[in-house]
């Protein structure tokens, strides 16, 4: 199972590479166009696009961190490294969309009287379609591959194509004697970067701090509760190493039965959330009722 995962983590790279190498391109193309043709919102839509490869690397770093197996130091493995890393690109992300934020506003004040050249929005556009075409690819591969951390990277592509809609909208919006639509929409632009970089790092920090779905562990309960032999739940816990779900559970049994009878039980509860739900670990403890 351990290696599956693990071929699963070197799998999921590639979907990260194509990220970054779409994201280097087209960052280098609107910074550029965006300075060239007067655009603010191109040129926030570019900084955007920054912080997502910085992101992208972050996953990156992360998916090759966490294929590294036990060692002495980290007997667990080293499957959080994945979600440590979105945390740190979530603070970098932050730092950028308030940059755009505070750069943007400051020229709405000063007042922008010209309309961006109409090619801003070309390469607006462009980048929407190439940014469909990459979430399209890393959806199949998460499903595939079955992999959080991808599919988290495939939204992030979409919302980066509907975020280039959003600034093609507001070029063209410009060129119709409203120059300042270009300048609030690079505002909004701003916010989007900077909610994505709340939205990752609330992510991480409630993973981190071992943080699980409620409704999840209900659920699991349930189907440990109707098991033959378990005769009550006194305690049950999770948490996720990475993309791992890890179980601890502490069940009742009938108390004349031997401990290989017991052993059974347990046998059974481990083996059913592992097969069909896909639960990592489970740790079952066994007291008498």
């Amino acid at each position: 199972m351990d290696q599956q995962k693990y071929d699963n983590l070197k799998l999921g790279e590639r979907g990260a590479i194509i990220s970054i190498v779409a994201y280097i391109v087209l960052s280098i193309i609107k910074l550029i166009v965006g300075y060239t043709a007067d655009s603010a919102a191109l040129r926030a839509d570019g900084l955007n696009n920054t912080t997502d490869i910085i992101a992208s690397i972050a996953v990156l770093v992360g998916l090759r961190i966490s294929r590294r197996p036990a060692d002495d130091d980290h007997k667990y493995g080293h499957w959080k490294s994945e979600t440590i890393a979105s945390m740190v690109a979530s603070f970098i992300m932050m730092a950028v969309g308030l940059q755009v934020l505070i750069d943007t506003i400051s020229t709405l004040f000063e007042g922008k009287q010209e309309s961006p050249d109409i090619v801003a929005a070309y390469v607006g556009m462009g980048s929407a379609i190439v940014m469909y075409f990459v979430y399209r690819y890393n959806r199949n591969l998460s499903r595939k591959i079955d992999s959080k951390a991808v599919m988290a990277a495939a939204k992030d592509n979409l919302s980066d194509a509907w975020v280039s809609i959003g600034t093609t909208v507001g070029i063209i919006g410009s060129q119709f004697g409203m120059p300042w639509l270009d300048v609030v929409t690079a505002i909004i632009v701003g916010f989007l970067i900077c909610k994505t970089a709340w939205d990752i790092f609330s992510e991480a920090s409630h993973e981190l701090s071992d943080g699980f779905d409620e409704h999840k562990l209900k659920m699991y309960e349930d189907v440990i509760y109707d098991l033959d032999g378990v005769k009550g739940i006194k305690s049950i816990k999770g948490r996720n190493y990475g993309n791992n779900e890890v179980v601890d559970v502490v069940i009742l049994v009938n108390s004349q039965l031997n401990v290989h009878q017991a052993h059974d039980i347990a046998t059974k509860v481990e083996d059913t959330l592992t097969d069909e739900y896909g639960v990592y670990d489970i740790h079952v403890h066994i007291e008498p009722e």
